[in-house]
């Protein structure tokens, strides 16, 4: 059973009043000390109004009744309400998990201005986060994007008329240059699983081994993310052959895998997927990967590798072959900007053409 305790604004035609829960203290209409969800009644803009506010907080009841006034409650949106908004809007789109786990994390960096109207939002509060933020620059410039994309989101629907964030300048970041395996360090990662693993994790088995191996593998020779390894389905390797979709361009390519690779995939068990059972989410099965990957490269003596390096490998491996850029863009289902971004001082082509420039000058 829920009490109503009514408190009318004196400039609107809208009375706010808490609907006391069951099990709050106060019944009288005159006290609203407590947090109560706040209610909203009454007329504006000819519209008539009965509706939770979704706000406990009495001051910020009072400045959304006073959006209203001003524009139409349609309109008048509280930055907690738009957080909300934005990510149904990505689950609607059916984006990866890991994009709307990412969206997730960057809107939840705006819970300080969470009980603001969306037009209180200014330029230094966007600011204010930001220096907030104790992280890393490359990730504070990915965070930026995002916070960029949620406002821009929010002029689309009209909330507010311009975005804060669009004049917020990301940090400077140094861009250390894509490293891969060495074919030595390859050979070394191998060995150390076959010799080492069992005996520092006497808890694991001979089927996981050989599942890593083939993880390694599989990553080393077709480029593809860890994400989507995780979740390779049987059915997506034939005649020696992985087929790939990748998530980010939707572009199908065949793969071709080394004999040594189709091997130790045939290995891994039975079940309908190669390292996972199909179920759960992606961003658990990752993490589980990632750590098992951890482990090799620590026993091979290389505690700074990480799972991205076997993609980085692949791809470099074929830019020093002389493989156009927009081929290994393809293949990683990357656009040649973000290709070019990250392997740009591996492309021969390139580093051709800067050696003929210099012997032009002798």
């Amino acid at each position: 059973m829920m009490r109503a305790c009514f408190t009318c604004y004196p400039r609107s035609m809208i009375a706010l009043f808490r609907r006391h829960q069951a099990s709050c203290k106060l019944t009288s209409r005159k006290k609203r000390n407590c947090r109560c969800p706040i209610w909203a009644e009454g007329t504006v803009h000819g519209q008539k109004i009965r509706r939770s506010l979704d706000l406990r907080d009495w001051e910020a009841a009072n400045r959304l009744v006073r959006e209203w006034e001003i524009y139409t409650p349609a309109n008048s949106v509280s930055v907690a309400e738009a957080c909300k908004r934005f990510i149904a809007d990505a689950k609607a789109r059916h984006l990866r998990e890991g994009s709307i786990l990412k969206y997730g994390q960057a809107v939840k960096s705006l819970n300080p201005l969470a009980d603001k109207m969306m037009r209180q939002v200014s330029v230094d509060d966007v600011r204010s986060l930001r220096e907030c933020w104790k992280i890393s620059g490359l990730t504070m410039q990915k965070r930026l994007e995002t916070i960029k994309a949620f406002f821009k989101f929010c002029v689309a629907s009209g909330w507010i008329e311009k975005n804060p964030a669009e004049s917020v300048k990301a940090p400077v970041v140094t861009q250390k240059p894509t490293m891969p395996f060495t074919d030595e360090e390859i050979r070394n990662i191998l060995e150390a699983l076959e010799t080492k693993y069992l005996e520092a994790h006497p808890f694991s088995s001979d089927l996981m081994k050989r599942k890593i191996r083939a993880f390694i593998l599989v990553m080393l020779y077709s480029g593809i993310r860890i994400s989507d390894c995780v979740f390779l389905r049987k059915d997506r390797v034939k005649d020696g052959k992985l087929f790939i979709r990748t998530h980010k361009t939707n572009v199908p390519v065949w793969v071709p895998l080394p004999p040594e690779a189709v091997e130790g995939l045939g290995d891994c068990g039975p079940g309908d997927f190669y390292f996972s059972t199909g179920a759960g989410k992606v961003k658990t099965w990752t993490t589980e990967w990632e750590e098992r990957l951890k482990k090799v490269f620590v026993l091979a003596g290389m505690p700074y590798a990480h799972s991205h390096m076997l993609r980085d490998t692949f791809s470099v491996r074929l830019l020093v072959k002389g493989v156009p850029l927009e081929t290994v863009a393809a293949l990683l289902g990357n656009t040649v900007n973000v290709c070019e971004k990250h392997y740009a001082p591996w492309v021969q082509a390139r580093q051709d053409e800067m050696e003929l420039a210099v012997r032009r000058t002798w």
